[in-house]
């Protein structure tokens, strides 16, 4: 997915294994951001500058929305050890993450593996995507900051 593509309605299910839409943020632009895995050191930055900015992001327009392969019970167990105040979709199968490139080949001390990439999508309220956070770009501990100051 790039700048100006459309983005699919249905999201996937949350860690309460509820359908999650876009069209359920009617009015609001959507962060849609892919992490890695719950509970490790970068992904758990990341949440909580996006928890501990939520109020902000929100009063600007914002609905946050994570995403990772992990299970509806694990994003269950973050979501209450982090106390985070927005929904997480456990996008097992990988459907969302390969829709939007999310999902592919990484190489760590030599070994290749296929895994997510941190990657942050900003959704207008027309459902198309207006800005992306690639990778190298996102710093897990401000990025809600750097959310703010687009």
């Amino acid at each position: 997915m790039t700048i100006g593509d459309k983005a699919p309605d249905l999201l996937g299910r949350n860690e309460r294994g509820e359908e999650v839409r876009l069209s359920d943020f009617a009015g609001k632009k959507v962060v849609l951001y892919f992490y890695p895995k719950d509970n490790t050191s970068g992904c758990t930055a990341e949440a909580c500058s996006l928890r501990d900015h939520y109020e902000e992001l929100r009063s600007a327009g914002y609905e946050v929305v994570g995403v990772s392969a992990d299970s509806e019970a694990s994003h269950q167990k973050f979501i209450a050890k982090h106390a985070l105040p927005f929904t997480l979709i456990a996008d097992t199968e990988k459907v969302l993450a390969e829709t939007f490139g999310a999902w592919g080949e990484k190489s760590m001390y030599g070994r290749k593996y296929m895994g997510m990439f941190r990657t942050t999508f900003i959704i207008g309220e027309d459902g198309t995507i207006e800005k992306i956070f690639a990778p190298k770009e996102i710093k897990t501990k401000i990025h809600g900051e750097q959310i703010l100051n687009i």
